[in-house]
């Protein structure tokens, strides 16, 4: 075994990332030109052909980069891709910082404030290295780091469907929504904009569970976490003054 890898193991079994900031983003980058390569499995809308909807989501993921909670904000990438796809209520996270939304999850949310609320909790799961932490217990650390130096190749398809579908641990699912929350607490939208996600969720029960929310904690509870977090820390929970109309978003979608 290589050095290198037998110290990545033992980082790992220590509960420590042991991937370098560059490899988040050498991942991120090999994952990102796969998804968006594969429109039959990810119809990725070109920027060019939806210059508008992509103006409405690059505004709304800065407003949550501003806030200076947000680890890696001028290291990682930061970008963010629109996927065509009304069956489909999903947002997921690369490492390094790459995010995918699909319109289905757009259309049916009802503000602003709640799209950024899940856009925070993606983010979170980027910049706090949770993306990372799963694949390398789903597949191990010597494979992720032979294909993030390139001796794996053929396994970047299968990494990237697993991203759609990843599992996050309850602790890292309840640190995805406090980090949503202290990030836009420093913003003009309302810092508890995921709760109102989940919310719609519960009032609705012929919705299938989203791959992207972990079925755990349960909704009950990250919606009264996630309200005592942004009261505890005297956030504002009113929604956007200045954001456009919702329906305006919605019109610029494919």
């Amino acid at each position: 075994m290589r050095t290198g890898v037998f110290a990545a193991t033992l980082g790992l079994m220590a509960g420590c990332n042991i991937f370098t900031i560059e490899d988040d983003i050498e991942l991120g980058q090999q994952l990102r030109d796969e998804i968006n390569a594969d429109p039959e499995t990810y119809p990725v809308v070109d920027r060019a052909a939806a210059p508008e909807a992509y103006a409405h989501l690059d505004r709304m993921l800065d407003a949550v980069l501003v806030s200076d909670e947000v680890a890696y904000r001028d290291e990682f990438a930061w970008e963010i891709y629109l996927i065509d796809d009304d069956e489909v209520l999903n947002a997921f996270a690369a490492p390094g910082g790459y995010i995918w939304m699909y319109t289905g999850l757009m259309r049916f949310l009802e503000r602003e404030d709640d799209v950024v609320g899940v856009l925070g909790h993606e983010v979170a799961h980027a910049a706090e290295r949770h993306s990372t932490n799963q694949l390398s217990k789903q597949y191990g650390v010597s494979v992720l780091l032979g294909v993030i130096f390139g001796s794996e190749p053929g396994l970047i398809p299968e990494i990237a469907a697993s991203l759609t579908f990843l599992s996050f641990s309850r602790a890292d699912e309840k640190d995805a929504d406090d980090f949503s929350v202290k990030y836009l607490c420093q913003s003009d939208y309302a810092a508890n904009g995921a709760a109102t996600f989940f919310q719609r969720i519960l009032e609705d029960q012929s919705i299938a569970i989203p791959e992207f929310i972990s079925t755990h904690p349960s909704s009950e509870t990250r919606v009264a976490d996630i309200n005592a977090l942004s009261d505890e820390l005297g956030c504002d929970n009113s929604a956007s003054a200045t954001a456009p109309p919702w329906a305006d978003v919605l019109d610029s979608l494919p």
